[in-house]
């Protein structure tokens, strides 16, 4: 219980601390070069919030995609010549980790040397969710919608550790799956020898016998 306690109190804290990522990304020519892409993992049936705020403008040179797929092969959504803000919400089909992939393009003829800034925030589970419509749909005080939002983040991290308990369970029962076939390898290696030991024995006394040298 304890343990649990500090888990979710650094969690929270995390969360709290979490900013936006920000990063440059040069415009290539097309086919010369591969994708940028920032992973998270998710669990399934998760509702998750992209916003990328791209700097620049359209018809300047570069063209922004990006493509939002997880590593099991769900596909997301795409958005082409990205300017200003962009939001995606998608909902996981999977326990997976998903990449947000960005590709900067340079329009022909425009020599290389343009970048655009991007600012991407990824806001999954209870923290993608509209807590003011929420708030006002239903009528609740500023200290109920709190608490609430609290509830679900602590059902999130309390769901995600009885995730990786099934994993590390599946993990144990690997190890001792493959323990028990090494071991049954090794007890029928040492049989063969044993077994071959025996018949090199007998092969050679029957030799030596043939010979008359016994």
């Amino acid at each position: 219980m304890w343990l649990l306690s500090r888990a979710t109190a650094f969690v929270l804290l995390f969360l709290s601390l979490a900013s936006a990522l920000k990063f440059d990304i040069a415009a290539l020519p097309k086919n010369s070069h591969k994708p940028r892409c920032i992973r998270n993992y998710v669990s399934k049936d998760t509702l998750v919030v992209v916003t990328v705020t791209a700097s620049g403008q359209k018809g300047d040179g570069q063209t922004l995609n990006i493509h939002i797929k997880d590593t099991v092969g769900n596909e997301y959504g795409k958005s082409k010549d990205v300017v200003g803000e962009t939001r995606m919400a998608f909902t996981s089909h999977a326990d997976a980790a998903f990449d947000v992939c960005f590709e900067n393009t340079l329009t022909e003829g425009r020599q290389v040397g343009l970048v655009r800034a991007i600012e991407l925030d990824v806001d999954i589970g209870a923290d993608a969710r509209d807590w003011s419509a929420i708030q006002a749909a239903e009528k609740l005080k500023p200290v109920e919608i709190e608490l609430r939002r609290i509830e679900e983040v602590v059902s999130e991290i309390v769901n995600q550790m009885e995730y990786l308990r099934r994993r590390e369970q599946k993990l144990r029962d690997t190890n001792e799956s493959t323990n028990e076939r090494v071991k049954y390898f090794a007890l029928a290696v040492m049989a063969t020898l044993v077994g071959l030991g025996g018949w090199q024995v007998f092969y050679l006394r029957a030799y030596f016998r043939s010979k008359h040298l016994i």
